[in-house]
């Protein structure tokens, strides 16, 4: 069986035409006003889990190696190695730059 519907955006009504008689749905602003703010959450949720999707790929692709050597820093240029504590027998050092922005 088949149905004809006409929905009615102003008056809030869906009506129906059956083979017997026209049926009319109707609903409240209230609740119209409620289904589409539900629906606002559910497109915000849908679009959010497909950006975090394509973030996590981009951060997969861009995330470093994790047998890559902690140590492989390389200071920038203008800054000075600066030992941590002369007397400790681990000679851990510290760089600290020695220009500095106009800001």
């Amino acid at each position: 069986m088949k149905f004809l519907a006409v929905p009615n955006y102003t008056y809030l009504k869906l009506k129906i035409l059956s083979p017997s008689a026209i049926i009319t749905i109707g609903t409240s602003f209230q609740h119209s006003y409620e289904c589409e703010v539900e629906c606002c959450d559910h497109a915000i949720a849908i679009v959010a889990s497909g950006e975090l999707t394509a973030i996590k790929k981009e951060v997969t692709k861009e995330a470093s190696d994790p047998k890559k050597s902690i140590r492989s820093f390389n200071p920038t240029k203008g800054s000075k190695e600066v030992i941590i504590d002369p007397d400790s027998p681990n000679g851990k050092v510290v760089h600290i730059g020695t220009v500095l922005s106009s800001k």
